[in-house]
């Protein structure tokens, strides 16, 4: 289906973005930020994460999703509200302007992790557009929200670098099956049910090409909420860890699910709609 919203919602008197940033982020769907983060910076931010995957008391939150195969922490979910530090950095000017300006509104945070992919053993994500889940299972009406992904450790080409399809998030891909219930718990390990079928993605592949997010750590990938995207293992010896924060306008706050009967919980999809102030 084409997409009837914009991608870009603002203006240049918005935010930090010029005329140009919007423009390129409006045709591709996303944007990189180099250097968001200083290395001091990226320093303290992988300690917290060393801490948290570290703490015994916290593996036992249902918020915490490990590797289906290692039983390696693989996310920890509503890290904003764990974390002092990540919730200051999800009010900082440098990440939370630019989403209020991609948006054109006042935002909340939908939904927030940290995503490690440890070296060797780091699993990664088959191809799909957040939005397509998010309105069936958590009631988001419209793709009017952003995904910011920053960088805490180097992401190359090899270690499981995050893929987009650049201008995808111009159509709505609906995925055939019935989702189970409580097939979260199965599907943040790893999804098979609300996935795009391969001919599907090659179709988009054929007409978008493939774009990858690589570059030192610090950097941050802003992302449309519609965009295809996934990854690939991570077989090589080097990590790729990242904090990940969703914003969503205030304005496309959720309602019901519009394909399931239940729910999902509120640490993967927020009912909090409370604007962040920073």
């Amino acid at each position: 289906m084409d997409r009837m919203d914009p991608t870009v919602w603002g203006g240049e008197a918005d935010g930090p973005g010029d005329a140009a940033d919007l423009a390129s982020h409006d045709a591709k769907g996303y944007s990189i930020v180099e250097g968001l983060l200083s290395p001091a910076e990226v320093q303290g931010y992988w300690q917290e994460l060393v801490r948290l995957s570290s703490d015994q008391e916290l593996k036992a939150d249902e918020r915490v999703i490990t590797e289906k195969a290692s039983g390696e922490v693989r996310s920890i979910f509503e890290v904003h509200r764990i974390s002092e530090l990540i919730s200051e950095l999800a009010r900082d000017p440098r990440v939370l302007d630019r989403a209020r300006q991609i948006l054109g509104s006042e935002v909340y945070i939908h939904q927030s992790r940290v995503n490690y992919m440890p070296g060797f053993r780091g699993s990664g994500f088959y191809w799909h557009s957040d939005f397509e889940t998010w309105h069936a299972e958590d009631g988001m009406p419209r793709p009017r929200a952003v995904s910011c992904s920053i960088a805490l450790t180097d992401n190359y080409p090899f270690n499981g670098g995050l893929m987009l399809m650049p201008g995808s998030q111009r159509t709505f891909v609906q995925c055939i099956g019935e989702t189970p219930e409580d097939y979260y718990k199965t599907s943040l390990k790893e999804q098979k049910i609300g996935v795009p079928t391969e001919d599907d993605i090659t179709k988009l592949a054929a007409e978008h090409g493939i774009d990858q997010f690589t570059g030192p750590a610090g950097s941050a990938l802003f992302f449309d909420s519609n965009m295809m995207h996934g990854s690939g293992n991570n077989v090589t010896p080097y990590p790729r860890s990242n904090i990940f924060l969703v914003f969503n306008s205030v304005e496309n706050a959720l309602v019901e699910p519009f394909a399931v009967s239940k729910r999902r919980p509120g640490f993967i999809g927020s009912r909090d709609f409370t604007p962040l102030s920073r």
